[in-house]
This record gives C-alpha cells, sequence and structure tokens, in this order.
C-alpha cells in the first residue's frame, strides 16, 4: 500500500472557510474552542470531565446496555461501555445518517478516524480514556438521502410504504427484494460472501433501520471499541428537557445563533452565507409515522400542515413525561450530543463543521462546554492496477484534481506532435496594441474605448481558435480521450469526490477484511491532506 498526501487547498474540493479554519484564520478564532491539536484535546478532556457529572454517566451507561441488550458485543466495546461510568473517560464522536449500507464511502472515513485518533490520544494521555463513539441519526426524516448506494455503476434503491417518520423506525420487509438483487451482483469470492453475512446479521436479522444499521457498524468496528449512540431515548431526552422547554419559550438557539451568523459575516466575510439558517424553533414533534416542526402560534403551537392549537401548557406538559416525542434539528442536535456524553471533539465534514461554526455563542447561553472541531478524513482509493494506468499515460495522482476536460486537455497538448498553444499570440497582440494605445493618446483619445474593444475581440478570436484546434486534435486521438475519460470517471465519478458517490462494498471486494485496517494505516486524525491510497 502506498499513500501519496495532498494539500486539502490543493484539490479544488475544499470551501474557502474550511481551508480557512485550518490555516486558523485569526478572523475565525472566536467561533471556536481552540484548534484541534493532542495538546488542545487534553485540555478540553480536563475542561469536561470537570463538568460532566456521575449521574449523567450512569444514565448514558444504563441506556447503551440497553440499546446494545440484542447484540453480539466485543470485548473492546463492553469495555469501552462500562468506562463511560468512570470520571476520567471522554469521548471523540462522529455522526452520520442511517445511509443504506452506510451510503457513501466518507461514513467509513469518518468511524475510522475517530477510532484511530482516540488509539493515539490513549497513547499519549494516561490521565484520561479516550471512547470512540458513532452518533447515530436515527431521528431524521429525509429517507430520500438515505435510502440508495451506488454499488458497480448501478443504483440501489429502497422505496417504503411508509415514509416522513424518524427513519430508525421503518420496517426492512420491504427493503429485502432490494438486498436480493444487490447479492445477485456480487461475484463468487470470500469477501463476497463475508458481505452477504453482514447483510445477513443486520438487514435480515433486524427489525428496523435503526437496530439493522448498529448490528452492520457493530459488525465493521465492533472490535475497535467503537460505542454507538442512539439519541432517540427517553432517558437521554429526559436530561435535554430544560434546554428544550427553554426553546420552546424563549427561541434561545435563533436568538443565539443568528448573532453569531452576523458576527461571523461582519469579522469575517460579507459574502458569508450561512450553511444552516435557525428558525424560530428548532425542534420537531415525533409520531410512530411522522416527524412535523412545531410552530409557534398565538394561542400556543402548531404542528407543521396541522390545523390544531396546542396550548403551551399542553405542550410543555407532554414534554416533561414524554421527552422522547420532541426531537432537536440540525441546530439543536449538537448541544444534545455534548449534554449527554463527556464528548471533546466532533469529526464532521466540511458543510458539518460550517454550521457548527454558528453554534458557540448558543452553547455559551446555555452553559455547554463546546467541543473542538475536527474535519473529518478524504480520500481517493485506486488499486495498482490504476496507478499502472496513471504512469502509462505519463500523470500524476495530483493531475487528476485538474477536472475532467482541463486533464484532458493537458494529456493532447503533452502527447500532440503540433503546439496547441497559442497564449503567445496574446503576448505579441498585446505589445502591440500598447503601442497603439500610446499612438492613440497621442492624437485622439476618444479612439481608446475602440481599441480597447478591438483588442479584446482578438484576444477572443485566439482563444476561440485554440478551443477548435484542441477539439480537432481530440478527435485524432479519441482513442487516448476515451481511456482517459474512463480512467477518470473511475476516480472521479460526476466529477465528484469518489468518497460521496461510492459505497464500502466496492472496496471491500477488493480488500476484504484488509479494508478497514488498511485505511486505519493510512489516515492521519488531525493532518491536513486528502490520502491517495493505492495498492
Amino acid at each position: 500500500m502506498n499513500v501519496h498526501n495532498i494539500p486539502y487547498e490543493k484539490t479544488g474540493y475544499f470551501s474557502p472557510l474550511i481551508l480557512d479554519y485550518l490555516k486558523q484564520h485569526p478572523a475565525l478564532s472566536s467561533f471556536y474552542t481552540a484548534f484541534p491539536t493532542v495538546q488542545a484535546l487534553q485540555a478540553q478532556a480536563l475542561e469536561k470531565t470537570s463538568s460532566f457529572s456521575a449521574s449523567k454517566r450512569k444514565v448514558l451507561q444504563t441506556t447503551l446496555r440497553q440499546q446494545y441488550d440484542q447484540l453480539s458485543i466485543s470485548d473492546a466495546t463492553y469495555t469501552n461501555i462500562n468506562r463511560l461510568q468512570e470520571d476520567k473517560t471522554v469521548t471523540i464522536t462522529t455522526g452520520h445518517q442511517l445511509c443504506l449500507m452506510t451510503g457513501p464511502l466518507f461514513f467509513i472515513y469518518k468511524i475510522v478516524q475517530t477510532v484511530k485518533l482516540c488509539d493515539q490520544l490513549n497513547a499519549a494521555d494516561t490521565s484520561h480514556h479516550y471512547v470512540p463513539v458513532y452518533w447515530m441519526a436515527s431521528e431524521d426524516h429525509d429517507f430520500e438521502e438515505i435510502s440508495s448506494f451506488l454499488f458497480a455503476g448501478k443504483k440501489f434503491k429502497w422505496t417504503h410504504p411508509e415514509q416522513g417518520g424518524a427513519v430508525g423506525s421503518l420496517d426492512l420487509n420491504s427493503l429485502q427484494a432490494v438486498l436480493s438483487l444487490f447479492e445477485a451482483q456480487l461475484p463468487t469470492s470470500h469477501a463476497a460472501e463475508q458481505l452477504k453475512k453482514l447483510i445477513e446479521i443486520s438487514y435480515r436479522e433486524s427489525e428496523n433501520l435503526a437496530m439493522a444499521t448498529r448490528k452492520l457498524v457493530n459488525a465493521l468496528f465492533g472490535e475497535y471499541g467503537l460505542v454507538i449512540v442512539d439519541g432517540h431515548a427517553p432517558e437521554l431526552k429526559q436530561q435535554f428537557v430544560p434546554i428544550m422547554e427553554d426553546e420552546l419559550r424563549q427561541s434561545s438557539c435563533q436568538t443565539a445563533v443568528q448573532q453569531q451568523i452576523e458576527t461571523l459575516q461582519k469579522n469575517y466575510s460579507d459574502s458569508y452565507r450561512p450553511q444552516v439558517s435557525p428558525r424560530d424553533i428548532n425542534l420537531f414533534y415525533l409520531s410512530t409515522t411522522t416527524r412535523k416542526r412545531i410552530i409557534r402560534h398565538p394561542q400556543g403551537y402548531q404542528l407543521d400542515g396541522a390545523s390544531d392549537v396546542i396550548t403551551s401548557q399542553q405542550l410543555i406538559d407532554e414534554l416533561h413525561t414524554h421527552p422522547e416525542r420532541f426531537s432537536p434539528n440540525v441546530l439543536l442536535r449538537p448541544l444534545y450530543q455534548e449534554v449527554i456524553l463527556p464528548n471533546v471533539a466532533y469529526i464532521g465534514g466540511g458543510g458539518e463543521l460550517a454550521y457548527w461554526l454558528e453554534l458557540r455563542a448558543y452553547f455559551k447561553s446555555q452553559q455547554t462546554t463546546f467541543p473542538l472541531l475536527i474535519l473529518r478524513n478524504s480520500a481517493v482509493l485506486s488499486t495498482a492496477k490504476t496507478i499502472k494506468k496513471i504512469s502509462n499515460f505519463g500523470l500524476h495522482p495530483e493531475d487528476f484534481f485538474l477536472r475532467r476536460t482541463p486533464l484532458i486537455n493537458k494529456k493532447i497538448r503533452q502527447i500532440s506532435n503540433v503546439d496547441l498553444d497559442l497564449q503567445f499570440l496574446k503576448k505579441t497582440l498585446s505589445e502591440n496594441f500598447t503601442y497603439l494605445e500610446k499612438l492613440t493618446q497621442q492624437t485622439d483619445a476618444s479612439f481608446l474605448g475602440a481599441v480597447a474593444a478591438q483588442r479584446q475581440k482578438q484576444f477572443n478570436g485566439i482563444d476561440h481558435l485554440e478551443k477548435r484546434l484542441l477539439q480537432a486534435q481530440k478527435k485524432k486521438l479519441k482513442d487516448q480521450v476515451e481511456r482517459l475519460t474512463q480512467l477518470y470517471e473511475s476516480l472521479f465519478p460526476e466529477e465528484k469526490l469518489q468518497e460521496r458517490q461510492l459505497n464500502f462494498t466496492t472496496f471491500y471486494l477488493e480488500y476484504g477484511i484488509h479494508f478497514i485496517p488498511n485505511l486505519m494505516q493510512a489516515f492521519d486524525p488531525l493532518g491536513q491532506n486528502l490520502v491517495w491510497i493505492d495498492g
């Protein structure tokens, strides 16, 4: 296995905000606690352990034991669950939706990074114990986002007759035929049999999607001590009741987050657009089949799409009696996570970190420690065969971040027997037009506009001619263009990062049980490089 490190800023796939965060831009410093380093994480652990109560630890441990009741649990995970009751134990957390077969590759990357970071911290800091946590977004109701995955260029899509409620509670009867179609596409190999076993113990033997996802992730990462938390539990929600009541009465989240957004725009960039905008009430109401926004009404509250009015007292009473019926939205969920976990850092993608940067003021208003924010690892996976093809083209992995058309144009210019670069003509024309402008200044300056227009016309003509010559050469070299296009698409499908499109099963068939260990070896949890892994 070979690993090439490519700085995030050279990939073209990361936003200016995230790149500035990684550079520790001074204008962003007030929007997070500290930049993540081993030393900063140790300091955060000290702060979190001093504020996280023994009673919360007991509730967390008891709830986790109940949630793992139906699973075959590894010794490492069992030990970590028990350790959560100890006052020196903290967590590093990542989270994601309950995507079918884990969905895009970065689902796996997030957890690998979380596990490896905990291993590194446990080796460096003997005064604390760090537990890796995967937070299941079981209350999310966006079924469309989690209901499909790509394999071998085909999209496997699950259609469920009942959509709109929390996806974690969906039964799996209608999924079985989709899984059978997928299994029929698998080759005859040991790795394929392993995938079938994973499907059997998860999606074939679970009553709902939440349990199936827990079993699948546990089968993949249980040996590493990963602890899987489902926040949709009455005992955990009970600890969040005071904050949810405050949200219903005062709209505290909207007030604090909106101020933070305005400060971010003032201090950092006027062009900044919030990743997530707060609502008046950032809570949903859960029933067995729906998840509906709670909307303020002059006489109390309403559920989105309903005409009935719920009085303030009725809803507050129900909150205290049945907190599990109330679900935080994307802005309130981070606070919920930090209230019930002894957490020191959150690992998330660029979009996630962008909305976390909106939240520090809100956390402060709720007297909750704000965690350190860590950008998740990104990777491109390729085989030795693919690397050989890249080398045969006279290219390097870094070249593929040019995007498809510029990459092909670069290669056509390299292998063409004629020089297709006409930009030198612009330089000659520029010198001529500079002379012409000076002459015009000396005679009649009113002609300067016409001279400038003629200059631009000539430049545009050269660019247009160069493009036509390039297209003509592409036709002559059609075979090379097609082969390079296929190679590019295999690495960057639809001109997107592989990790956002492909499912882990593609690479599990290639590497088998070595797939996750290879990622563990290649990833740097606190690094600032995309890793290209081959071999």
